[in-house]
């Protein structure tokens, strides 16, 4: 079992192990759901590549990318990053 303490401004740290399970780093975003009993699910937020599109403009290439190349990507980086 890990533990956290909230602090004055309700943020808490998350331990090591906690974060490596949830395999985040700094500025990912979590979800917390509410379930029975006062538990809360947390999990990891994420996003595809429809929703982060143009958010590069200013590196705009003569010819756009697939979206189905962007999200092919995206989910062999997570597969790499859930491997470490």
């Amino acid at each position: 079992m890990e533990t956290g303490t909230l602090s004055s401004k309700g943020q808490i740290t998350i331990p090591k192990k906690i974060r490596e399970i949830l395999n985040v780093q700094t500025a990912d975003k979590l979800i917390f759901i509410p379930v029975e009993d006062g538990k809360v699910l947390i999990t990891t937020e994420r996003k595809s590549a429809t929703s982060i599109c143009g958010l590069l403009k200013h590196r705009k290439k003569s010819e756009p990318v697939p979206i189905e190349q962007m999200e092919a990507a995206i989910q062999k980086r997570r597969l790499k990053r859930n491997a470490e």
